[in-house]
């Protein structure tokens, strides 16, 4: 299970120097990135301090309102041009997110396949969605009203290290479409992926200023980036999104909050066993588990789970890991030395409390600093952190359920509510199930990508995986304020002439029910 360690050669370092030009820094302090693969130097940059934050802030309310002046189709033109580039780039940007992130490189492009099609679906639909909308007056034919989209005007944004490329990209995409300028703060370990896509889009005709970049630590840039914002977008843990809400309760501006997630597949008594093993590979171990979205929880009905666990366990045993630049790896590393601890803490708890590890419960430096292999366990009970707790890795454990109602029931015994997983051939019994599972996404037949891929269809958590959705409708529109701009014509809504607020009042009433009986409200 595994390719032996291979040098990682960074990006040249005049290209680096160009990139971190994007950040917004006085020149203050420096940071140095590793590379997960091999632990070596990667970069090194200038970070963000306060003052540079709202700097920044005032940088892109400038660009906004320029921004937000032009037509919509407009807007849209830099991100119809980067639909093709990164796909034409995508060699570049590949190479990028795999120094930064340890992840095997099929993983890595699923960020860029993500970004390419979320542009698309934003650049394409945003005239209709933003467009103003004739309403219905309180009068018909005497009251005209009409629904507008405005920009909320500077959105702070904070994205993850796990897809660097994939979760700041396609949020910032619907918010600086929609007429917003963006202060972005991405994880400085994984900022390299995003100060590409800014240089990208600004050679593809994006406005300066209009995508600003801060870099530095939570605790010295974290309140002026909320401070600043008219609006929050944040993907991250469920601890760090409550301290974000409250700070966009306590100003109160809108935020939006994908969190974390223990996210559970059901495989059913009639499932297909090869595809359901084989989907459960993917599920588990993309990103070597370090998805939000990703499976950590497998329930199979007894009649099948022996069947089943061989099938999935062989196939995980046979999983490649690697740290190159070639798509024959299955897995890669783990991103930060906290993630192979707590890794390594959950496994080793749980078998010291009795659980059957089936395969995999081993780091391997043999290959590189944070590799770990995939790691199946059985016998896993609520006193071990495994069971409930997001672990964030390439662990899953297997519990057998015996009734339907069981494995919803089971499912749903979680504080989180991101995404699930069942597995049936009979895909309206998987969809009437799926209805019943407390998760923001759940596919069926698939682990994540169905639901995740569907950008028309919103993508979010209930319970404490989050609040407010990306995709969709939604996705662009959070990033907007409702105006409503109605006008009176003919007659005014006051008593006419002299008649009396009594006879007014009469026939006003009377005529409520008459339009209840026309049904024209």
């Amino acid at each position: 299970m595994g390719t032996p360690r291979v040098q990682e050669q960074a990006p040249a370092t005049d290209r680096i120097e160009r990139l971190a030009s994007r950040i917004a820094s006085s020149g203050g302090g420096t940071t140095t990135i590793t590379a997960p693969f091999t632990g070596e130097p990667l970069a090194e940059f200038r970070t963000s301090a306060a003052a540079d934050v709202r700097q920044a802030y005032e940088r892109a309310r400038t660009a906004q309102a320029a921004w937000a002046a032009r037509p919509v189709r407009e807007r849209t033109e830099p991100f119809l041009r980067l639909v093709d580039a990164i796909v034409d780039r995508r060699t570049e940007i590949l190479d990028i997110v795999q120094l930064e992130t340890g992840k095997a490189r099929k993983h890595a492009f699923e960020e860029v396949l993500d970004v390419a099609l979320c542009s698309l679906y934003y650049a394409r639909r945003a005239s209709r969605l933003l467009k103003a909308r004739r309403r219905q007056g309180i009068i018909p034919g005497l009251t005209r009203a009409y629904e507008l989209r405005r920009p909320k005007g500077v959105v702070g944004l904070i994205s993850p290290w796990n897809y660097p490329l994939s979760l700041g990209v396609t949020d910032i995409v619907p918010a600086l479409i929609a007429g917003n300028a963006v202060v972005h703060k991405p994880d400085t370990q994984t900022c390299l992926s995003t100060l590409w896509a800014v240089d990208l889009l600004h050679e593809l005709g994006l406005p300066e200023d209009l995508w600003q970049v801060v870099v530095g630590d939570p605790a010295e840039i974290g309140d002026p980036l909320i401070e600043g914002a008219d609006y929050v977008a944040f993907t991250g843990s469920t601890r760090g999104g409550r301290a974000i809400a409250e700070k966009a309760g306590h100003r109160l501006i809108g935020c939006s909050l994908e969190l974390g997630g223990k996210n559970p597949m059901l495989v059913l008594e009639d499932a297909d066993l090869d595809k359901a093993a084989e989907g459960a590979v993917r599920a588990c171990f993309t990103n070597a588990g370090q998805l939000c979205i990703s499976i950590e929880r497998l329930y199979v009905h007894a009649k099948v789970h022996d069947d089943f666990v061989g099938k999935f366990v062989h196939r995980v045993g046979a999983m490649k890991l690697g740290a190159d630049r070639t798509f024959d790896a299955d897995m890669g590393s783990l991103t930060h030395q906290r993630q192979l601890e707590t890794v390594t803490r959950h496994v080793e708890q749980a078998r010291e409390k009795g659980a059957n590890v089936l395969t995999g419960g081993k780091a391997r430096p043999d290959l590189g600093p944070l590799f770990y292999e995939p790691t199946v366990l059985t016998g896993v009970t609520a006193d071990m952190d495994l069971c409930g707790g997001e672990t964030f890795g390439p662990v899953v454990s297997v519990y057998k359920f015996t009734h339907e109602d069981e494995a919803v029931a089971l499912a749903n015994d979680t504080t989180y509510g991101l995404n699930a997983s069942v597995w049936t051939r009979d895909a309206a019994r998987g969809r009437r199930i799926g209805a019943r599972i407390q998760a923001g996404t759940v596919n069926v037949n698939e682990g994540y990508g169905a639901a995740y891929g569907s950008h028309d269809a919103p993508m979010g958590g209930m319970k404490q995986s989050g609040v407010g959705r990306r995709h969709g409708a939604e996705g662009m529109l959070k990033y907007t304020e409702p105006q409503t701009i109605a006008s009176q014509h003919v007659m005014g809504l006051a008593p006419p002439g002299g008649m009396s607020f009594e006879r007014y009042s009469s026939l006003v009433a009377g005529w409520v029910k008459t339009a209840k009986r026309m049904r024209l409200r």
